[in-house]
């Protein structure tokens, strides 16, 4: 049966050898599923096999759902998406007709040879980019999620007292402080992480080195499930790149780099409008960012290749959006004369570099990257520019961000709302880029492992609302949305971990009465928190977080009490 197991199980007919070895002695009936399960172990297609299970079991709904309820439940955020892609499409065709230039035409031979001449240096090229423009940015995307109405419940009109505080009003189903707290437990405060500067007595192994050998072990496996589980608590620097690829399923192999190679090729044959919006977005975003400059050509390499990309088109398949379309002159709406516009389906916004500039400290060979910023994508990017009900998608993040700052917070986001700098206003961008251009790269790193790792995006929000509780004496004392955004302007000396382990904490705990022991006036949350002492124990760590936020001098297990309630209310 073993012998079985030696040839390419993708081959689609079968040889007469093979038949031969199905029809031999040593195949019985009785033991073929045993033989089969050793056989696919021994030639290492069990864990291909389960790997390939993990990614439909995690990325893609219910087959028994119909088609129109697996990609968006809800009607009116089908309808509200609908409308926001009319829109877009439309800014795109208007460019096309102020500008007189059109969607896509093929490149001249010259242009052709051109173009694969300086490939791997278009960084190197200044095009005159002046008279394009992005085709929306986020401020735009975020008044169509303010301006959502669920028609079945009772709208109450600005000003009324019970109308919600934050900006976005819909009714929608989002984690609790338990189930994020339980959802999220390997973050819990006693648990060690990659990404604290924690020590452990000198004559044993230090933590990290015990998560390098432990990240080789997963990596030997080759099991996707084992490394998204390894991730939550997150990766070493040396095995980051290896482990994201086996979380996201990527294996390199002739197949995926020749594929690369087709749509470098398409590429350099045809000349899209987006091409222009690419340019633009690289040149705005990343060429102008003290980590990401550096990496100019590989962003276009991966850009421009991702809009040629038809495979990108089957995310549609479980996302809210539609691919945008463009129609024959004169046949506007005749499904037969209509072709994706571009290939991707995907038109690219302010910002949307982004999503891949990170991933270029990582991965130093083109189409290893491509591969990696693609899975990162269908897999979870899309939800962040798309309107759905998904609990990692945009609205949803808006409104766990919304609801847990107010509970936290309640004085701080009143105080925000009366000046007229409603938070969301002010953390959106962030929940967009997934935190990419405002965390410093390896605080990054560290928080998209958990998001890979946990398999959600809702420790966007988490992490949005523990920066605004950590920034909050400052903002307590600014007057305009202005000198609010100035106070979190910038970000790059936040610590994700400890931010993240001690919002959760928060966010879970009962007790947040913090007036019959505090008096009038919460106690206040000290900047120097950003940074955590170095090298300190995980009991030790609270304790001197704690002492940081003018809290007293108590310690021990009662600390932790003390420790929750100054940082809900600073």
């Amino acid at each position: 049966m073993n012998k079985m197991m030696e040839y390419d199980v993708s081959s689609a007919t079968p040889s007469k050898r093979h038949q031969k070895e199905v029809q031999g002695d040593d195949v019985r009936l009785s033991t073929l599923s045993e033989d089969l399960r050793n056989a696919l172990k021994k030639s290492g297609w069990k864990a291909k096999l389960q790997n390939a299970v993990y990614r439909e079991m995690s990325v893609l709904p219910s087959a028994a759902l119909p088609p129109e309820l697996r990609k968006e439940p809800v009607a009116y955020m089908r309808r509200a998406q609908a409308q926001w892609e009319k829109r877009v499409m439309k800014s795109l065709n208007s460019m096309c007709t102020e500008l007189g230039v059109t969607l896509c035409q093929k490149r001249s031979p010259e242009e052709q040879k051109g173009l694969l001449s300086k490939w791997s240096e278009m960084g190197s090229d200044e095009p005159d980019l002046s008279r394009f423009r992005p085709v929306y940015a986020p401020k735009d995307f975020l008044e169509v999620l303010v301006h959502l109405q669920d028609p079945e419940v009772l709208n109450f009109d600005p000003g009324h007292p019970c109308r919600p505080w934050g900006l976005v009003q819909v009714p929608l189903e989002i984690s609790t402080s338990e189930q994020l707290s339980q959802h999220f437990k390997e973050l819990a405060l006693h648990e060690q992480q990659t990404g604290l500067e924690d020590v452990t007595p000198l004559t044993s192994e230090s933590f990290e080195v015990q998560r390098e050998k432990l990240a080789k072990k997963v990596l030997e496996t080759d099991e996707s499930l084992l490394a998204q589980h390894f991730a939550r608590k997150g990766c070493p620097n040396a095995q980051r790149a290896a482990l994201w690829l086996l979380i996201l399923n990527v294996s390199m192999g002739a197949e995926e780099i020749q594929k690369y190679e087709q749509l470098k090729s398409a590429v350099v044959q045809q000349d899209l409008l987006v091409d222009n919006l690419i340019y633009k977005d690289v040149k705005l975003t990343a060429s102008n960012d003290d980590y990401y400059f550096v990496f100019e050509d590989f962003l276009y390499q991966v850009l421009l290749c991702f809009s040629r990309d038809t495979k990108v088109l089957s995310h549609f398949e479980h996302n809210s959006a539609t691919p945008s379309k463009t129609y024959s002159p004169g046949k506007m709406g005749v499904e037969e004369f209509a072709t994706v516009y571009p290939p991707s389906g995907v038109i690219p916004f302010h910002g949307f570099t982004m999503y891949v500039a990170p991933l270029c400290f990582l991965y130093h060979e083109p189409h290893t990257l491509y591969y990696a910023f693609h899975q990162m994508y269908v897999r979870h990017f899309f939800r962040l520019h798309s309107v759905s009900s998904h609990p990692s998608g945009i609205v949803a993040l808006c409104l766990l961000f919304e609801t847990t700052l107010q509970r936290l917070q309640p004085r701080l986001f009143h105080h925000l709302r009366d000046i007229g700098a409603q938070p969301l206003r002010i953390a959106f961008k962030w929940l967009v880029r997934a935190f990419s251009g405002y965390l410093a790269t390896d605080q990054l790193l560290l928080l998209w492992d958990r998001l890979l790792g946990f398999n959600s995006l809702e420790l966007l929000a988490v992490l949005a609302v523990a920066i605004f509780v950590l920034r909050a004496e400052n903002l307590m004392e600014a007057a305009s949305l202005a000198s609010a955004e100035a106070v979190l302007a910038d970000l790059s000396t936040v610590k994700v971990v400890p931010l993240l382990q001690l919002a959760l904490l928060v966010a879970s705990s009962d007790d947040v009465d913090w007036r019959s022991k505090h008096g009038a006036h919460p106690p206040t949350l000290h900047p120097s928190a950003a940074r955590l002492p170095a090298r300190t124990t995980n009991r030790s760590r609270v304790q001197e977080v704690g002492h940081g936020m003018g809290g007293g001098g108590r310690g021990g297990a009662g600390r932790g009490s003390d420790l929750c309630r100054e940082f809900c209310f600073g």
